[in-house]
């Protein structure tokens, strides 16, 4: 779908995206039943000249931020290090646009990895070896914490043990990103909510952003339950926002996992019908957390499954419309570059 972009001189830092090649991996998934998989087997290939042509799409990306994705882990080290390989990669991505030769956009301005946080003490040398791969761009970690009980919810991707955030050994290795000043991305299903409050409320100094609005369910199971658990999801947004080191993105809706659309991917849903199925938890997010809190994100390429890059952010623009200039500068770069320590892009 193609429509006139909204707001085109709006500076916007994009803190969640994705880079990969996933092309290897297909085979392990022939016919591709689960819609996360057929997403990422629709996008199979997405690195820096597809990211760039996203972020040339017409509005007025200034920067963004990568998040871990299991890419181009080294073969030959050592599990506990493998995702460095991910780390060294981006970086290169990275330096590639600061270049200048691809425009004024900065990617990949700042990294966030993946380190197991199983490790307990043992993540220490791996965050260190994580820190000096990225040329002073790496800015923390993301270890998934997203389980559910139906198997068919999240497809074969993903193997998180349940209650892995509130686990003992999980929070020994979780203690050590505040001893290098490294922030945590968290993502969770709207269920498991309580273990993120819960471990906020308990390291009450760790920067902790929420991944994806904390993903509402409306797939599997969960189908045609939106409305139903909406509630349960707002109550536990608020005790979440209580805790001062969270904040939260807004964004993921557009994924599979949430439902909104269900007939993805890519089906020409507008930017305005996007933004009414999108309205009710972003709102609730920015009225919980404030604006100096949240911040934008596309989750792209995963987010293709309901919407264009294009499409995407006018969705977001329609929904924040009647935002101060303040606001809008907060949600769309600010919270973003203060948060992940690139406020150089704003000046």
């Amino acid at each position: 779908m193609t429509e006139s972009i909204l707001e085109p001189e709006l500076a916007i830092i994009d803190p969640h995206h994705h880079l990969w090649d996933l092309r290897p991996l297909l085979p392990m998934f022939p016919e591709p039943r689960h819609p996360f998989i057929a997403t990422i087997a629709g996008a199979p290939y997405y690195a820096f000249d597809q990211l760039q042509a996203d972020l040339s799409s017409g509005h007025n990306i200034i920067g963004t931020v990568f998040m871990e994705c299991g890419a181009f882990y080294r073969a030959d080290a050592e599990e506990a290090f493998k995702p460095v390989g991910e780390v060294e990669f981006v970086n290169g991505v990275a330096a590639q646009s600061a270049s200048g030769l691809y425009g004024k956009v900065r990617a990949c301005a700042a990294i966030v990895g993946h380190a197991d946080m199983l490790l307990g003490d043992g993540a220490a040398p791996v965050l260190e070896r994580m820190i000096a791969a990225g040329g002073g761009r790496f800015r923390g970690i993301r270890h998934s914490g997203a389980w559910d009980s139906d198997p068919e919810t999240l497809g074969p991707p993903f193997h998180a043990p349940e209650g892995l955030l509130a686990s003992d050994q999980f929070q020994e290795g979780f203690a050590q990103l505040g001893k290098f000043g490294l922030t945590f991305d968290a993502w969770v299903l709207e269920p498991q909510l309580v273990d993120v409050i819960a471990l906020a409320r308990k390291f009450p100094d760790q920067p902790i952003v929420l991944d994806h609005c904390g993903t509402p369910l409306g797939i599997a199971s969960y189908r045609g339950k939106l409305s139903r658990n909406f509630d349960r999801w707002r109550k536990a947004i608020r005790r979440l926002s209580e805790s001062p080191n969270v904040s939260v993105k807004l964004g993921g809706l557009a994924m599979a996992f949430c439902g909104m659309p269900e007939d993805g991917p890519a089906k020409g849903t507008g930017s305005q019908a996007l933004a009414e199925l999108w309205r009710p938890y972003i709102e609730t997010c920015i009225e919980s957390f404030g604006p100096e809190r949240a911040m934008f994100e596309s989750n792209y390429p995963v987010d293709r499954w309901g919407a264009s890059y294009p499409v995407l952010w006018n969705a977001f623009k329609r929904i924040t419309a009647g935002a101060s200039a303040d606001e809008k500068r907060a949600l769309y770069a600010g919270s973003a570059a203060r948060f992940y320590g690139i406020e150089e892009l704003l000046v």
